[in-house]
């Protein structure tokens, strides 16, 4: 445990002691938000249920139309907890969720919490042979999907130490008028499913609850492991991050209390995907636990985003930068009256001061009264550990610290911390660190470090300067480092300064193998007013951004080549994926040895 972290005497509430000697200047820059806080020293699971019995008729979430409220949803959670007893889910398993932000979801993350077991967060969309490693690093004794996913599930099952696999079922929670429509789209789409398959149907899931007439809960502490989310897929190798229930109850006292704007029945637009720290995190977790209403979406697309946004007057909505790109080019937002919202949170990529300016721009146009914030954090710490103040903001930063959070900055890979302004590695200590990466305790090693003022700091393998005044300035990850002819070249930097000009939507910069420089750079641009219609065109276009370039770029960071994308490719998360285009440009260099 954390010896500056402290139960009160009932042993319900934690609070943490400010550590001697640490530099905490943004602590003069928040504002009206406090220096600390008082965290539930119970589970995710307990904290849901003490805000059910708050506000039981207050709308938890709503879902294509259909609303369920706090009361319902404990219900709901409850039903689920004693049908995972009966299926023999005991204390420490672990239960695999591959679900999109539907009711169900919610439903059994609450339920596998309740029950002592540990919910293993992935993406539904994944390949079978991901989803076999997901299932085989967590060592998982049940599945619970949709329908849909049933086969991917199946094909790879007898490699696994799954036991139940559990199907659930989009329309099962849509009003009758807007099944009748999914069932004559969506659901003809759905591969059939075996009548012989041996799974749980929702259905018969749920009734196997009623077997189950002894205490279903399971007491757990506040530090006991919650939730798995993986983490380095695109860059490295993936690793489970294991977090605590105080890891997430904690973050929603933080994100709160960053947000002193926020009341109780405020809509969250929830389409950040459960299998990522900011969507499980923030736009459930937190609401949830503080008696916010979630809207929910399913498939996410910048079209539905605007859509559900608009029809459903959020207050809050967050997601990565791609989106915010995406929405400022869609026509139906043109005539968007936007003065519901009272925060709008960028996170998961550095979000470039041209984009920001652009967002700001389109907020003010259409009546909102708020800008973009930008926030900052690692799955390591669940999702933002870091955020710009409501009323206060420096261009380029990413803002201050959350309560109780603490950040230095490193020369990279050591503890001699750096004075403000100069540039080395984020490290971030406080009540959401991670408990470790699962089963990998080297690299657990590596990543979490004890210093001399007794806090356990993350390394985060990211780049980034700290000013006098406490704010953040992200200046990339230290991986994501172009060397050419010795010089350091750092993407972030050189994406910001393209997506400057006025005719670049979106930039992206790769370093490709070179026998001269080692590695020479190269950008992909998505050019605003779409693509150039013929080759002088593209020139023309190419020659004005070299030009431009030059007058802003060093000469040894020069693009050797620049090439036009519609698109730009995204990760799961909507991330743009350098990682892909680093792989195709050295798909083409090794076709070309061949020739």
């Amino acid at each position: 445990m954390n010896e500056f972290m402290r139960y009160n005497e009932a042993g319900n509430r934690i609070t943490f002691d400010i550590p001697e000697g640490v530099r905490t200047p943004w602590f003069e820059n928040l504002g009206e938000i406090p220096r600390t806080l008082e965290y539930f020293g119970g589970t995710i699971y307990e904290k849901i249920s003490e805000t059910a019995a708050k506000y039981p008729n207050y709308i938890a979430f709503d879902f294509m139309g259909k609303k369920v409220t706090y009361k319902k949803m404990k219900e709901q959670i409850d039903r689920c907890a004693r049908s995972l007893r009966t299926t023999g889910v005991r204390e420490g398993d672990r239960i695999t969720i591959a679900m999109p932000n539907c009711p169900q979801a919610i439903y059994m993350l609450y339920a596998t919490n309740a029950v002592g077991a540990v919910a293993n967060m992935i993406h539904p969309l994944s390949a079978e042979k991901e989803i076999e490693e997901y299932l085989n690093m967590s060592n998982s004794i049940s599945v619970v999907t949709l329908d849909q996913f049933y086969h991917k599930f199946e094909a790879i099952r007898e490699n696994t130490c799954v036991i139940n696999i559990i199907l659930a079922s989009i329309k099962d929670e849509l009003s009758r008028k807007i099944r009748t429509g999914y069932m004559l789209t969506e659901g003809r789409k759905i591969e059939k499913i075996p009548k012989d398959a041996p799974v749980i149907q929702w259905d018969s899931f749920i009734k196997l609850g009623t077997a189950c007439s002894y205490r279903f809960t399971v007491k757990r502490r506040a530090e006991d492991p919650a939730v798995i989310l993986y983490s380095g897929g695109t860059t490295g190798k993936t690793k489970g991050i294991v977090l605590s229930n105080l890891n997430f109850n904690a973050l929603s006292e933080q994100v709160i209390a960053a947000n002193p704007m926020f009341r109780p029945g405020d809509k969250m637009l929830a389409a950040m995907p459960l299998f990522h720290g900011f969507g499980l995190g923030v736009c459930i977790h937190t609401m949830l636990s503080q008696g916010g209403r979630c809207i929910l979406v399913p498939r996410f697309t910048p079209k539905s985003y605007g859509k559900v946004l608009v029809k459903n007057r959020c207050n809050f909505i967050a997601g990565v930068p791609t989106l915010y790109e995406a929405l400022l080019r869609l026509k139906k937002m043109e005539s968007a009256d936007l003065s519901c919202l009272k925060g709008v949170f960028s996170g998961g990529d550095s979000l470039s001061i041209e984009l920001k300016k652009k967002c700001d721009a389109f907020l003010y146009d259409h009546k909102s009264v708020v800008q973009i914030r930008e926030g900052y954090g690692t799955t390591e710490c669940v999702t933002a550990s870091c955020l710009t103040p409501p009323a206060m903001h420096k261009e380029g930063s990413i803002g201050v610290p959350f309560p109780d959070t603490y950040y230095k900055i490193v020369e990279p890979g050591t503890d001699r911390e750096l004075a403000p302004g100069e540039e080395g590695e984020v490290l971030i200590a406080g009540p959401t660190v991670m408990t470790g990466y699962l089963d990998m305790p080297e690299e657990t090693a590596a990543t979490l470090r004890k210093h001399d003022d007794g806090l356990t700091w993350v390394y985060t393998g990211d780049l980034g300067k700290m000013d006098s005044d406490g704010f953040l300035f992200f200046k990339g990850r230290i991986k994501r480092m172009i060397i050419s002819s010795g010089y350091n070249i750092y993407p972030a930097q050189m994406e910001n300064i393209f997506d400057a000009h006025e005719k670049v939507q979106m930039s992206c910069v790769i370093g490709v193998p070179d026998d001269y420089k080692m590695q020479k750079v190269k950008v992909f641009v998505m050019p605003k007013n779409g693509m150039p219609k013929t080759k002088i065109e593209e020139d023309a276009l190419k020659s004005e951004l070299l030009d431009y370039a030059c007058k802003r770029v060093a000469k040894y960071a020069m693009p050797y080549d620049i090439e036009f994308r519609e698109t730009l490719p995204k990760t799961l998360v909507g991330k743009v994926a350098y990682k892909q285009l680093e792989d195709e440009e050295l798909k083409k260099i090794e076709e070309g040895k061949d020739d």
